[in-house]
């Protein structure tokens, strides 16, 4: 895994960048002071041997960090990340992956991130495969699924600047294939990319996942344990899910190979 002490340090300077003051329950000396705790305990949990000391130490960096994200009203990657690390070290798989995705969620181009998320994702107990027919949307339109989000709208605002100057050029010096041809093939570039954002801005407003928290649960056919398992072994942390529907107490999944059940909400937190 890579812990970079680095970026661990400057996401203090975020802080007061993402939360009003009407919202924020800490001053910001209280606030600086918390997470300069929480990092200390967690570097001591990092260089001691004692596997108990250290045990204490990420628990109390895990304190920390959620109370400055609860009490703080501080949202930002940099301690959504900082606070999964703590969580993984502790051997708490599901909240360091549901972490590392609030963290992608907020800066979804950071490696790190990327990097640690795959790495929580591989130590996993359920080993779900994402559907054929996903897996091929996936491939056809690499650039969607593999390009950040402010780096595809970077690329959409470049090709449209090189579709104004072919245009131009065209309008200047009469029709060609020497500005036509690239025109049409920035044009059609410019027209994926902006497809692409337009369509992940609306799949971001309506669609919700979440990560099982529990180290097990089972799911059921319905939202009530007198309904038939919908699988024959528990669902355990760190599985991944899109939520369908929820209900008092309940929550319908639906996984990454299609499949789906009803899970307790209590077992599971939302991203």
């Amino acid at each position: 895994m890579t812990f970079n002490k680095v970026t661990i340090l400057l996401a203090g300077l975020f802080f007061l960048s993402v939360i009003s003051p009407a919202e924020a329950e800490l001053s910001k000396e209280q606030k600086i002071s918390l997470f300069s705790q929480a990092n200390e305990n967690f570097r001591q949990a990092n260089s001691t041997q004692d596997h108990k000391q250290a045990e204490r130490l990420y628990e109390r960096a895990i304190l920390t960090f959620e109370k400055i994200i609860d009490e703080g009203g501080v949202r930002n990657s940099r301690l959504y990340y900082n606070l999964a690390n703590a969580y993984f070290l502790k051997g708490r798989l599901g909240k360091a992956i549901l972490n590392y995705r609030r963290a992608g969620k907020l800066q979804d181009s950071d490696e790190n991130i990327k990097k640690n998320l795959a790495f929580a994702r591989s130590k996993r107990i359920d080993k779900i495969e994402t559907k054929t027919e996903r897996r091929v949307v996936q491939t056809l339109f690499f650039w969607h699924y593999d390009f950040a989000l402010k780096t595809r709208f970077l690329l959409m605002c470049i090709f449209f600047g090189a579709v104004c100057i072919c245009i131009t050029a065209v309008i200047w010096f009469g029709r060609s294939s020497t500005y036509t041809i690239p025109a049409i093939i920035c044009g059609i570039l410019m027209l994926c990319f902006l497809t692409s954002v337009i369509f992940e801005y609306k799949t971001q407003a309506s669609k919700v996942s979440g990560v099982i928290t529990s180290k097990e649960v089972f799911a059921y056919q319905g939202d009530g344990e007198n309904y038939p398992p919908s699988f024959k072994e528990p669902l355990h942390e760190g599985t991944e899910f899109d939520l369908l529907e929820k209900r008092p107490g309940w929550l319908y999944i639906r996984l990454s190979d299609g499949s789906d059940g009803w899970i307790t909400e209590g077992s599971a937190e939302l991203i």
